[in-house]
């Protein structure tokens, strides 16, 4: 049974930082690209980051770029995310999603995962 599990949300004011956590289990964490989602209160989820499988390649939502940081570590099966300089339109639920890899692809629409987390919360305080 594939389990994803985040951790790391919490409540922070705006300019800090966070490190987001999602541990996997049931899966062969190296054979998957991975991504980080997020849903503001009353919005749809929304692409925040891709990381390829061995983490050579990423992509990030224009939004986020220079501020987020996305990275794994395949020996831990695990994918961080470090969110510097946060705003208060960064608050929503952060999910990460998994998906088996087939050959070189970037995939930024939520429907293209197979696997997700139960999310973990951010709250950036203006």
């Amino acid at each position: 049974q594939v389990q994803l599990v985040e951790s790391g949300g919490g409540l922070v004011q705006a300019g800090g930082s966070l490190r987001l956590s999602c541990a996997a289990s049931g899966l062969t964490f190296r054979w998957y690209d991975m991504a980080w989602f997020r849903q503001a209160p009353g919005k749809e989820r929304e692409f925040v980051v891709y990381i390829s499988t061995s983490g050579s390649f990423t992509y990030y939502e224009d939004s986020v770029k220079g501020r987020f940081t996305v990275s794994r570590d395949n020996a831990k099966n695990t994918v961080y995310l470090q969110m510097n300089s946060l705003k208060a339109e960064d608050t929503g639920v952060y999910y990460c999603a998994a998906d088996l890899n087939r050959g070189p692809s970037l995939r930024v629409g939520a429907e293209e995962y197979d696997y997700w987390g139960q999310g973990t919360q951010v709250t950036v305080s203006s």
